[in-house]
């Protein structure tokens, strides 16, 4: 099969909608072989990847599928959390699963994986962050803002440690982004038109961002393109951090 990624095995995590949904569709038809996780494994039904329904806030889950992965040149780390409030209002539940699933699991994953990456020369790590807290404060979203700082900081940790071992490491930061999550959240404020609004004002363009577009990105830092690219944070907002 012919494509920017063909020839190329890939893992994607969150993958049974939205971004993560998105990623996976579009690396498939870029050619790679995709292994797709996600906790909700009937939604990775109909999707065009091996399906691997997993607890990504289980470390032995983790640890079990990087025993039977083998080798991988890609992996996305897309699955997470959107707590909502300011520190005084975050509980410790929400603040410790924005950091079990944004900072943690793929913390984890990369570790489960890289070793045979190593082995095999090399690969592309892709991590999801956001601009709320690696390149902007959000209101009420404390732990969200602080988990993914983490995971930017950790892009580049592992970005540093690698560079001279063939592997590259890149987080994606995206502004507001449709999806299924998104509308979710909006409902849950009991006025979700005017949630809806709130979003979209915010962005200059004066939309939000659609998951399509940033799979395409993502397609770029997993493909050979990319190659000179390494511990970077790729703003994908809008023009929300421009001012």
């Amino acid at each position: 099969m012919s494509g920017r990624l063909a020839g190329k095995r890939a893992v994607v995590t969150g993958a049974a909608q939205g971004i993560g949904r998105a990623i996976v569709e579009s690396f498939a038809r870029e050619g790679a072989t995709v292994l797709a996780l996600d906790r909700n494994g009937a939604g990775l039904a109909d999707l065009p990847a091996e399906a691997h329904t997993i607890d990504l806030l289980d470390p032995a889950a983790i640890a079990a599928f990087g025993k039977v992965a083998g080798r991988v040149d890609v992996l996305v780390n897309c699955a997470g959390y959107v707590d909502a409030g300011d520190l005084l209002s975050t509980s410790d539940e929400g603040y410790d699963l924005s950091f079990a699933l944004n900072v943690h699991a793929p913390a984890r994953l990369i570790r489960a994986l890289l070793p045979a990456m190593l082995a095999g020369g090399g690969g592309s790590i892709v991590n999801l962050s956001s601009v709320a807290g690696p390149m902007i404060g959000v209101a009420n979203r404390f732990a969200y803002c602080a988990s993914k700082a983490a995971i930017a900081g950790l892009t580049r940790a592992v970005a540093v440690d690698y560079v001279g071992q063939g592997i590259r490491c890149n987080a994606i930061c995206p502004g507001t982004v449709q999806s299924p999550s998104l509308d979710e959240r909006m409902a849950a404020t009991g006025d979700a038109e005017a949630a809806r609004a709130a979003f979209i004002a915010r962005q200059p363009m004066g939309r939000l961002g659609t998951a399509a577009e940033i799979a395409a990105l993502a397609v770029y830092l997993a493909a050979d393109e990319s190659a000179y690219t390494t511990g970077t944070l790729v703003a994908i907002d809008g023009g929300w951090t421009m001012a």
